[in-house]
């Protein structure tokens, strides 16, 4: 398949709000056609990249482009984006085809083609029947549909979401990730979402940008964030993670060996220089516990049980070290391994060497 380019370029673009720097000079490409997740905590930049994308907020510096063209004093009715907005923003005093519709009126279109868009857009969102319902006949879901029909229906180039699923409750944000991903699929253009859920971002995203205090820390698919994190911050924030300081670090043949503060040293494969090397880390369903010291081809270490959480399918467990370090290690609990390890119990905790993760920062 050949590459469709990109429909979005961020150059060198920072934002800031008196002495607050909340963008910090981000460079990035997004492709057509791609769904893309912002992703990061709270206070972060993320919203106020997205915000300048649809531009409701002017770059101190730097430079946006859509498909090629400079963004620069262009107002946000004339950009080919749309946004969804975290609150829906649905007009409370319309129906559905008229809240749909209304961007349409304004700018003056046939009232023979506002039918024809609006019940296309609806169908999209699989609200054809709903045409005459008022939004406090809808659910909160519904609302969230007619949002995404009314920014779909004047066919931008780019959909951009800002937290568009977070008014809703656990299990209908579930069913909505699906439905929005089907439907980028379906209407096939480019689709910019940001949320401070990783799990949102992971289940939804063709790749993700990870950002942190206004720089992009990451970007790269949601398998290789979660397999190969660049950093401490990505390493910590995608996923669950055992992460441990490193005060001394040597490297040669292949690989390093560290020394972690109260677990001891670990050989691990590397190729870079040893300096490179910040602190490293392990994934909770990577470890194993057994009763006994594993082979030796495991690094382990003893330990005791704190605490077992049971989440349905798996489970996590607590452990501590003789020397007072804090791990935890997954589960699954069709294995039964759940019933054998107690608060308590004396047992190891191990992981091949291979699958710790260096990271930089």
């Amino acid at each position: 398949m050949n590459d469709p380019g990109p429909i979005i370029e961020i150059r060198s673009v920072t934002k800031r709000f008196g002495n607050t720097v909340a963008v910090d000079d981000n460079s990035l490409e997004i492709r057509a056609g791609e769904f893309f997740a912002l992703l990061g905590p709270s206070g972060c930049g993320k919203t106020t990249l997205l915000r300048m994308l649809a531009g409701l907020e002017i770059p101190t510096s730097g430079q946006f482009l859509i498909d090629g063209e400079d963004m620069a004093g262009i107002p946000p009715n004339r950009r080919p984006v749309n946004m969804v907005f975290q609150s829906y923003a649905v007009f409370p005093h319309m129906t559905v085809f008229d809240n749909v519709a209304y961007g349409l009126r304004v700018t003056g279109t046939p009232k023979d083609r506002i039918e024809t868009e609006v019940m296309t857009a609806l169908a999209q969102v699989r609200l054809e029947e709903y045409r005459e319902r008022m939004p406090d006949q809808l659910s909160g879901g519904q609302k969230q549909r007619v949002a995404l029909a009314r920014a779909l229906v004047k066919k931008p180039k780019v959909l951009l979401l800002d937290e568009p699923l977070s008014a809703l409750d656990a299990k209908l944000r579930e069913a909505m990730q699906i439905e929005l991903v089907s439907l980028q699929h379906s209407v096939g253009i480019t689709f910019v979402i940001v949320t401070h859920d990783q799990d949102e971002a992971l289940s939804m995203a063709d790749r993700i940008a990870v950002i942190r205090a206004g720089r992009i820390e990451q970007v790269a698919s949601p398998r290789e964030l979660y397999e190969y994190p660049h950093t401490r911050f990505v390493a910590d924030f995608i996923g669950k993670m055992n992460v441990f300081d490193v005060v001394s670090r040597t490297a040669g043949d292949g690989q390093v060996t560290v020394e972690v503060p109260r677990l001891g040293e670990i050989a691990i494969p590397w190729q870079e220089p040893a300096d490179t090397v910040d602190s490293i880390a392990i994934r909770p369903e990577k470890t194993r516990l057994f009763r006994e010291r594993p082979a030796a081809e495991l690094f382990s270490v003893s330990a005791r049980v704190i605490n077992v959480a049971y989440h349905g399918s798996e489970s996590r467990v607590f452990v501590e070290t003789e020397a007072g370090l804090s791990l935890q290690s997954t589960i699954q609990n069709e294995s039964r391994d759940m019933d054998d390890f107690r608060p308590g119990d004396a047992v190891w905790i191990g992981w091949r060497p291979g699958d710790t993760l260096v990271l930089a920062n």
